[in-house]
């Protein structure tokens, strides 16, 4: 019988580069299609209010933000490791944790490589340090909440049960569906400073800089990687 070549295990990006799925070289990783993938990956499947479904990009900033709030004067390492929580999202999506119980598979051996090739190729350590982890699922739990109870449809009480209580100093954390995305403030997009977060470096998904679906995904894009250099040491070029 005449021999089969392997399935491919490899996705090219819009860089160039062949990310190997199964054994992923951190020369393969390039921020432009970290932050690409992440701000077209929809949270909570797309069952979000507002006119554009909440990006994965959108709730890491909102997760970095949060963690520095938890813990006043993290390094920029730290902040950077933080934003790059979700960052395997980019290859294979956000899969709910619903989805990944009824399909009983596990996926945190190849989530956890991915992340660990993610954190070489930006110098991060591959492995995030206990306390840290700690502090950032702190955070991105916080940040469900938040989710859940001002996009995604949950009563207080039903989120409160999954979720938890939000800290004190957090319970009034707004995020602003309209467009789809971001956190309120005086303006569309931003986190209020009385509130305990501080303000989103830039207006999500604001009308003035989205007319489009595609030049919002172009926002989004763009200010994750911003944010992505300004905790880290390294310049990329935006497309």
């Amino acid at each position: 019988m005449p021999a089969h070549d392997p399935p491919r295990a490899w996705q090219r990006m819009l860089s160039g580069r062949r990310l190997d799925l199964l054994n992923p070289s951190p020369l393969d990783v390039e921020i432009g299609d970290i932050a690409h993938g992440l701000a077209r990956v929809a949270r909570w499947n797309g069952q979000t209010s507002g006119a554009h479904a909440f990006s994965v990009a959108q709730h890491c900033v909102l997760v970095e933000r949060l963690a520095s709030e938890l813990r006043p004067r993290l390094a920029r390492g730290a902040r950077l490791t933080a934003l790059l929580h979700d960052a395997p999202e980019y290859v294979i999506g956000d899969l709910i944790s619903p989805f990944k119980a009824a399909v009983g598979i596990d996926y945190k051996d190849f989530e956890l490589r991915l992340l660990a090739a993610i954190h070489i190729r930006f110098g991060l350590p591959p492995k995030t340090p206990h306390e840290l982890e700690a502090i950032i699922k702190r955070a991105d739990i916080l940040a469900a909440y938040f989710e859940a109870t001002q996009l995604a449809g949950f009563e207080q009480k039903e989120a409160r049960s999954f979720f938890g209580v939000p800290p004190k100093g957090h319970a009034d954390t707004a995020i602003d569906a309209a467009g789809g995305g971001g956190c309120s403030g005086a303006v569309s997009g931003e986190v209020p400073e009385a509130r305990g977060v501080g303000n989103l470096p830039t207006n999500w998904n604001s009308t003035h800089h989205s007319a489009t679906v595609r030049s919002l995904h172009r926002h989004n894009c763009f200010a994750f990687q911003q944010m992505c250099v300004q905790r880290g040491q390294y310049a990329f070029n935006p497309t």
